[in-house]
């Protein structure tokens, strides 16, 4: 009896492992489990651990010892935990909070203009709108401190504001946690134009006009109707903006580093430098803890049963409010404010790059020393010329594109065969935990997430991957991973499985049968799968700052090296280059995909 229950299960089990996808879902549950949650369990021992260097010595322990003292000492009340646990934290939520609202009210009115409003031009305000999106955060932080920097306030040198108008603003306008706010919602606003757009683009206009006639005035009726049918989608943007903003690291450090003005990120990245291991890993998890708090705040509040429906079975229409004698002066502000945060910025950068002088605009200071001279010596790491003729970055321009290749292979990929094996066994308890494992990086902020790899790294099982392109990989592929493998899930689940049933009858392998007849039906979202992360990575700074040891050794660490050493030319030549970079790639995916985010809102009514 046992002999013939064994055979039964042996035939089980080649039956299961027979069909491909089955196959594929078992490895990818065991990746995760290695790629995902190891990692973290090595994270959570390297909190209670003595690590070498300046832990050991003030532990007065063995390296590796049990220890709590890293607990007691970053939350302990004390000058200690203040300044290195709890003001970074009420930074973050500051930056978090405030640059999440005013990304909603700047996102938000452009929506509501663009979709609901008679408003000219607006193409190109979409266009235009979408650029600070594309472009990376940081980017607008280089600019805000180009703009107006002076001689009154750190670096000394003079910026545009002080040189055409000679207006000095004070420390707080330029650096801290103000700008910082500024920049994140500028960067974010697009984002909460994208969601808030799409569902008063939507929405059927006679559940306005019903309240028309009722005699509701017109800001009774934003505030009755209009407000509580995008609620889910501001609560969602207020969510996701917060969570990023909260996990930033590039932009409060070049907008906070000069005074000192740290979030939990930046301070993580300080302490991970000081040699306090220990106490950085326990920030990495209570950042980690307030992202997967976030966002389950979010999944309750959209799931709950209640009724947002917008479009139904009855005909509707869409009444664009009339801006009378406002409709140009709005529509020229508007044009003018995007085209400050869209197109200025690159021209300062362009500028910025020629001064053999910073701070002085004149043609005589104009210079192309720092794109293609040969006798300038730019800082201590080696780098010596202009960055075109420049081995150093050539070399660190040639890791950033290979690095951004090979996290698109692997996250789309990875995502793609995610998707066929998730699809092809949808109803399977196992389906469910491989699906939501594939979304779990993307509930950990980014710089925490590679906090947990470099804690893995860290031990002696993993050493061969410290200090590795091949871990930068790893980071990069599995953080995108979640976006690729969303797309390709969604786009499986439109193709039904008698295409390739018939191919089966016809015994075609199942990889013929993916890149023959799955792939070229839905090329376009597949597609985007493996663009998405070529772009995310060629401007990445959070997710690589902290595996990076060597600053020269990629692009965007070089850029922070020559940020933080006073090297201005060099840091806005690699951030033109960057920027031009992103754009490239955004449009030959938007040509090739045949989807253009910045004409997804708004742009069925060309004005």
């Amino acid at each position: 009896m046992k002999l013939i229950n064994l055979e039964k299960i042996k035939n089980r089990i080649k039956t299961y492992f027979s069909n491909p996808a089955n196959c594929m879902l078992v490895f990818f549950f065991i990746a995760f489990l290695g790629l995902s949650i190891y990692p973290i369990t090595a994270m959570i021992k390297e909190m209670f651990i003595v690590h070498a260097g300046i832990e050991k010595t003030l532990i007065s322990a063995k390296k590796g010892t049990f220890t709590l003292y890293h607990i007691q000492k970053l939350f302990a009340p004390g000058e200690w935990s203040v300044t290195s646990f709890y003001i970074p934290f009420k930074n973050s939520f500051l930056l978090g909070f405030f640059g999440a609202s005013l990304a909603i009210i700047f996102g938000g009115v452009t929506a509501w203009l663009m979709t609901r409003s008679n408003l000219k031009y607006k193409k190109l305000i979409g266009t235009l709108f979408m650029f600070p999106y594309l472009m990376p955060a940081w980017t607008l932080a280089q600019f805000w401190i180009y703009l107006f920097q002076n001689t009154n306030v750190m670096s000394g040198n003079k910026g545009i504001v002080q040189s055409l108008f000679g207006l000095c603003m004070p420390q707080w306008f330029v650096y801290g946690l103000f700008p910082c706010v500024i920049v994140n919602s500028l960067h974010f606003a697009p984002f909460a134009y994208i969601l808030i757009g799409g569902i008063l683009q939507n929405m059927d206009a006679t559940l306005e006009e019903s309240a028309q006639i009722l005699r509701a005035n017109r800001l009774r009726i934003v505030r009755k109707v209009t407000l509580p049918i995008v609620m889910p989608a501001l609560l969602s943007t207020f969510l996701l903006v917060f969570s990023s903003g909260f996990a930033s690291y590039a932009v409060p450090v070049f907008l906070g580093g000069a005074v000192r003005f740290y979030t939990l990120a930046s301070k993580m990245k300080a302490m991970i430098n000081a040699g306090y291991m220990g106490q950085a890993y326990i920030i990495a998890a209570v950042m980690i803890i307030c992202g997967i708090i976030i966002l389950m705040i979010n999944q309750k509040y959209t799931n709950k049963r209640r009724s947002f429906t917008t479009v139904t079975g009855k005909s509707g229409q869409v009444s664009l409010v009339d801006l009378k004698k406002a409709n140009r002066p709005i529509s020229i502000a508007m044009i003018i404010l995007t085209v400050c945060f869209s197109v200025v910025p690159l021209i300062v950068f362009a500028l910025q790059t020629i001064q053999r002088v910073p701070g002085d605009y004149s043609i005589s200071n104009w210079t192309l020393d720092f794109w293609i001279g040969k006798d300038l010596d730019a800082y201590k790491m080696g780098m010596v010329g202009g960055i075109l003729v420049g081995k150093d970055f050539l070399m660190a321009l040639f890791r950033l594109v290979l690095l951004s290749i090979a996290c698109s292979v692997f996250a789309g990929t990875a995502g793609l065969f995610i998707g066929y094996s998730v699809v092809r066994n949808r109803r399977t308890r196992l389906s469910k935990m491989v699906e939501a494992m594939s979304f779990f990086p993307y509930l950990i902020p980014t710089i925490a997430f590679s906090a947990i790899y470099l804690a893995l790294a860290s031990t002696k099982t993993f050493s061969f991957l410290y200090n590795s392109f091949l871990l930068l990989v790893i980071v990069g592929g599995v953080k995108y991973l979640p976006f690729a493998s969303r797309g390709c899930i969604n786009s499986m689940l439109q193709v039904s499985a008698e295409i390739e049933e018939a191919a089966i009858l016809m015994k075609v392998p199942w990889y013929k049968r993916i890149f023959r007849i799955l792939v070229p039906i839905q090329k376009t979202s597949i597609f985007s799968g493996y663009l998405l992360p070529i772009v995310s990575a060629m401007r990445e700074v959070d997710l690589f700052a902290l595996i990076v040891s060597n600053s020269s050794y990629m692009l965007t660490t070089m850029l922070l090296a020559f940020n933080q050493t006073g090297y201005d030319q060099y840091a806005s030549a690699i951030t033109l280059l960057i920027i031009v970079i992103v754009l490239v790639i955004n449009q030959v995916s938007s040509k090739l995909t045949g989807a253009s985010i910045s004409q997804s809102v708004g742009s069925y009514n060309k004005q």
